[in-house]
């Protein structure tokens, strides 16, 4: 990971503490991190905090770019090597699968040119809802790579999966991502996955159907895209 550069976008939501142990941990691993702060962000974590761990500026909207009149949210998204988003909340990847681009954040993971990483954290309800998973799907389907969630206790008091995962396991995953990124041995060729429950009429009446989480078919397209396949995911 040594002198790889990434751009962490630290979103709105509780884990947004981990974000500062986690720059802590991908600069002890050698990468250079820079920060975008949303504004629900910093309601957990302070611009100080983050620029004393990052060494570097804090951007927190898209007016703290000194040279934006030379398009510096560009420039922002495009020299890093990765857009790591944690943590990443329904809110941000909604916008993300939209293609919505309202804030410094969702700018720059609309210009880029590079690899996107997302670490989800919400409510288990949130993250079981069929639009979240639909977002996800699309996310996926699109090459985003994702790290999580996992499961366990939340700050609301509800157990299930929507924990964001662990700061060491997030190292572990960007630092596997540089370590395969460079072998695209699908590019060129064109992939459909099909995933998720599917229920098939037997009469008027009664149908069919599975229960599949869909979780096996998002994987498999998320990983025939990061090996360069052009890649159409249906799912549900």
């Amino acid at each position: 990971m040594t002198g790889k550069r990434i751009l962490l976008i630290i979103a709105g939501g509780v884990a947004a503490f981990k974000s500062l142990d986690l720059i802590r941990r991908l600069r002890e691993q050698g990468a250079e991190v820079r920060c975008v702060l949303t504004e629900g962000g910093a309601a957990f974590v302070t611009p100080l905090s983050v620029s004393a761990l990052s060494e570097d500026k804090v951007y927190t909207d898209i007016f703290s770019l000194t040279d934006e009149s030379e398009m510096g949210h560009i420039r922002l998204s495009r020299e890093a090597d990765l857009l790591l988003v944690a943590p990443a909340t329904a809110d941000i990847m909604a916008k993300m699968a939209a293609g919505l681009a309202t804030d410094l954040a969702t700018t720059a993971l609309l210009a880029t040119d590079k690899p996107v990483m997302v670490a989800p954290t919400m409510n288990v309800r949130m993250w079981e809802h069929a639009a979240t998973q639909a977002n996800v799907a699309t996310l996926e389907s699109r090459g985003v790579l994702r790290v999580g969630p996992v499961e366990g206790d939340m700050a609301c008091g509800e157990f299930g999966f929507g924990r964001m995962s662990e700061v060491s396991d997030i190292v572990t995953a960007v630092g596997a991502h540089f370590s395969h990124s460079g072998a695209r041995p699908l590019s060129g060729r064109r992939a459909l996955v099909t995933s998720g429950p599917t229920h098939e009429a037997i009469d008027p009446v009664r149908y069919l159907a599975n229960r599949s989480s869909g979780k096996q078919g998002h994987a498999i397209a998320a990983a025939l895209a990061r090996l360069g396949a052009e890649t159409t995911l249906i799912s549900g």
